[in-house]
């Protein structure tokens, strides 16, 4: 549910204690934004150390994506509830625990389970943080704040590889969870101090029926995703019954919604177009998000040779140039129809995701830097016009549960395109590789050239040579398939441009919610 929605009532805090107040609730917004990156570079020293597969690994990225996705609909209920002051500290305190659990981990499945933990408390720090901020500002200083606020969320894709890269390389990748502690102490004991709690509504209730429903779909499909490659899909009984149990869930949590007067999704909220197709937009925009990122870690470090500190900081401009042009487009909302802001943003990130179907392991750092700054420009386009565009004709009454589902979508597209993506990868470096094979045999005459002194077939150190040889050229291939991929979905989603309205009088939209 949107900050805006979340238990209103807090008291209008002094002015001595705002700037204390703003503090601690940015180092929590700080502390949930960094996780959502921090942890790419260190990704195949943790793979190591707990001894799992390039596939199995990202089960440590889609893991906290999901449990965040899950939860952060019902934070604005827990905080009307509970008390938004007390759920906010809990979820620091939560968050805080669950790191310092996915430091210490010694195997996959612990650290896959401390990640969802993670992810659980997580979910509330943004909606939260910012309900809080948008209480102890007036009307004429919440943008502003919302401005800081908004930085304070970028902060995370620009710094999360950087520190990330140095933390790994100079101390553990256990510190890119440790890390958390000390960010969480300061903003628990300033919450504590300075906050003033909301009121609280005993008998406000959920619908945990449709919530339970829900997050069963969505947490079958993620482990039907994960492990679909791994068990060959279809041929394993396991993967069949997560694919009936997310069928039967999400079919339930149907009949259940469009059954019941105050559901946990009102289906009234799809009768309005532009919230619907900003829906689709922005699942698409979450795979791109993430799931590029993902696979830019393992390119970097495995088959380009970086270390995890090149590779943070050849990262970092990813988030710069997003956070640069937020700022840009935020300045354009209202003078420019965010349609063609829109179209600008997919031209651009096509174009990047072009550029990266033609490299190889021997593409410059330089290109790297900035086809990834372009790219990140171009989400910077899409995000706050899309948001703006998806709630600018639906009732504001409405506009509470429609940023719920509609960051419950992108989270949701994250993981999925995190998963899909890893799962190509694997399958077409497979694929690459025996097509390359059946051209390796005595016969061929281009082993017979000088410049293949080395690779004789026919002896066990030519075999193992032109083995490593074959499977970097099918992993570049695999790379090429996935940039590929992304860009034509990239460009399929465009004509939906078409089906978005323009709203007759400009809508006043909190842009930083797009970033819950």
């Amino acid at each position: 549910m949107s900050s805006g929605a979340v238990a209103a009532g807090m008291q209008t805090a002094p002015v001595a204690n705002r700037g204390a107040i703003t503090a601690c609730v940015i180092l929590a917004v700080i502390m949930q934004a960094l996780d959502t990156t921090i942890a790419n570079v260190a990704l195949p020293y943790i793979q190591g150390s707990v001894s799992a597969s390039a596939d199995q690994i990202n089960w440590v990225l889609t893991s906290y994506i999901v449990a965040a996705a899950i939860m952060t609909p019902p934070s604005g209920y827990l905080a009307t509830r509970f008390g938004r002051k007390r759920v906010l500290n809990v979820a620091i305190a939560g968050f805080v625990i669950a790191s310092v659990l996915c430091g210490l981990s010694q195997s996959l499945v612990q650290i896959v389970l401390f990640r969802l933990l993670q992810g659980f408390f997580g979910a509330a720090l943004v909606p939260l943080s910012q309900s809080i901020l948008l209480d102890i500002y007036t009307p004429e200083e919440r943008g502003s704040a919302m401005a800081l606020f908004g930085v304070s969320v970028m902060v995370g894709p620009v710094l999360g590889p950087v520190i990330g890269g140095w933390l790994t390389d100079h101390v553990s990748w256990r510190w890119v969870f440790y890390i958390n502690v000390p960010i969480g102490v300061l903003a628990v004991a300033g919450i504590t101090a300075y906050v003033v709690e909301s009121r609280r509504d005993p008998g406000a209730k959920l619908d945990w029926m449709g919530f339970g429903l829900l997050s069963v779909a969505i947490g079958s499909l993620q482990l039907f995703l994960d492990r679909g490659e791994q068990l060959d899909w279809f041929s394993s009984g396991e993967i069949i019954v997560e694919a009936l149990i997310c069928a039967c869930a999400f079919y339930l949590f149907l009949v259940h919604t469009f059954t019941i007067r105050n559901g946990f999704v009102k289906p009234s909220l799809f009768l309005d177009r532009n919230f619907s197709v900003g829906m689709t937009f922005i699942f698409i925009v979450g795979i791109t998000y993430l799931a590029s990122l993902a696979l830019m870690t393992p390119y970097l470090q495995t088959l380009m040779g970086y270390p995890v500190v090149t590779a943070g900081i050849v990262m970092g401009p990813r988030g710069l140039g997003t956070m640069v042009c937020m700022f840009l487009v935020g300045k354009l909302i209202g003078r420019v129809d965010t349609r063609w802001l829109l179209l600008t943003g997919l031209a651009i990130t096509a174009w990047a995701m072009y550029d990266m179907t033609g490299w190889t392991p021997d593409v410059s750092q330089w290109t790297i830097i900035q086809v990834g700054f372009i790219q990140g420009a171009g989400l910077g386009f899409l995000f706050v016009p899309l948001t703006t565009v998806t709630f600018s004709t639906l009732a504001p009454e409405k506009r509470g549960d429609g940023t719920g589902l509609y960051n419950l979508s992108r989270n949701i597209g994250s993981a999925v395109g995190i998963s899909i993506v890893t799962a190509l990868l694997t399958r077409n470096v497979q694929i690459n590789h025996a097509e390359i094979a059946v051209h390796v045999t005595p016969y061929n005459r281009l082993f017979q050239a000088p410049a293949a002194a080395g690779l004789d077939p026919m002896t066990a150190g030519g075999q193992a040579a032109l083995d490593q040889l074959i499977t970097q050229q099918a992993t570049i291939i695999g790379y090429i398939d996935d940039f590929k991929l992304l860009m034509l979905l990239s460009l399929a989603v465009m004509p939906l441009v078409l089906l978005l309205r323009k709203p007759k009088v400009p809508v006043q939209m909190d842009h930083s919610a797009v970033m819950e």
